[in-house]
Parts: C-alpha cells; structure tokens; sequence
C-alpha cells in the first residue's frame, strides 16, 4: 500500500537519513534494542523499503560503521595537527563521546573474527587500514613504525574495553593520556 505521507528523496539522501536515523536508534537503546522496524518508522519507509536501501540488517550495520569512520576521520583532521601523539588523543576523546557506537564497534568487531561472519571483511580492511595510517605517521618515531602502530591499536582497544566495561572508574581519555606518555616520551 502506497502512503502518500512518505516523503520520496535522492537515493543519496536517503541513505544519509538511515544512517543518521539508525546511528541514533544506536545511541538511545544500544545494538541490541535496535529492530528493522523502528529504522523504517523513523525514516518514513516500510521495512521493504529500507531493505531496499540497505540490503540487510547487517548491510546497514555496516553503513553505520562506515559513516562513523568517515565522520571520525573528519573530526579527528580537524582536530590533529598530523602527528601521530595528536591523532590518537583527538581520536580517543572522539570515542569517549560516543560509548554506545564504541560498544556497538566493539561488538561487531569480536563477532566478526569469524570468517562467515557478514563484517568479517568490513573489520578486516579497516584493520589494515587503521596500522597502515597510523604507520606512516609513526615512521618518524620508531625504528619498526607497523610495530607500534599494531601496539597501539592494541592499546586503545583495551582501554576502551576496560571503559565500556567500568564507565563509573575508568576514565578512557586520562588513561589514554597518561599510557601516551610512556609510549611517546619525547613528543
């Protein structure tokens, strides 16, 4: 059935107005209070509609990911001057901002260890992506630049963990800066 109160947009737009709409369902009720129907609701669409646009739950978890690393990479050029001490602060006091797409990410990203898994390829890329950036610029701070880069990867995931897990004790942006000061001592 046809309702004419649903406004028809761009595909574009559209996809924009999922992601945001679903981004903030996301942030309201978490990962888990997150339903097809509620996405559809909120954008104007039937379920077969957002389908449409998104092709799956999953695919739209994805887009939601996607769009949050564009938006990440956004503010943290914003807020870094380039170095790789600044990129990782700006970086984790973006994640401080936003505990349920970090829950959510951190999630997703443990079940997709799994090769089957739908994000398997989505996280495995970003990962890859993720030390290859931080990589180049750590290649004036360390004799093994992919080395550190793993480490601190392994570093703020951790701490994030331990955030997500004890927000009432564990404050993610002074323990990334007090752990920051042991790793770039000189910067």
């Amino acid at each position: 059935m046809y309702r004419r109160d649903r406004a028809r947009l761009p595909a574009a737009e559209r996809r924009r107005q999922i992601v945001e709409v679903t981004t903030r369902l996301i942030a309201e009720r978490g990962f888990w209070g997150l339903s097809m129907q509620d996405v559809a609701d909120g954008c104007g669409l039937t379920v077969p509609g957002l389908l449409h646009h998104v092709g799956s739950k999953d695919g739209l978890l994805v887009a939601v990911l996607d769009h949050r690393d564009e938006e990440d990479m956004r503010a943290v050029d914003e807020q870094a001057p380039g170095t790789l001490r600044e990129t990782c602060a700006a970086l984790v006091r973006r994640n401080a901002a936003q505990p349920e797409i970090v829950r959510l990410f951190a999630v997703l990203e443990a079940e997709s260890l799994t090769p089957d898994h739908p994000a398997h390829k989505y996280f495995s890329e970003r990962q890859k992506h993720t030390v290859e950036m931080l990589s180049e610029l750590a290649a004036g701070e360390s004799d093994d630049p992919g080395a550190l880069a793993r480490q601190i990867v392994a570093l703020m995931d951790g701490l994030q963990l331990q955030w997500l897990r004890y927000p009432e004790t564990v404050d993610l942006v002074s323990e990334w800066e007090q752990a920051s000061a042991r790793l770039f001592p000189t910067s």
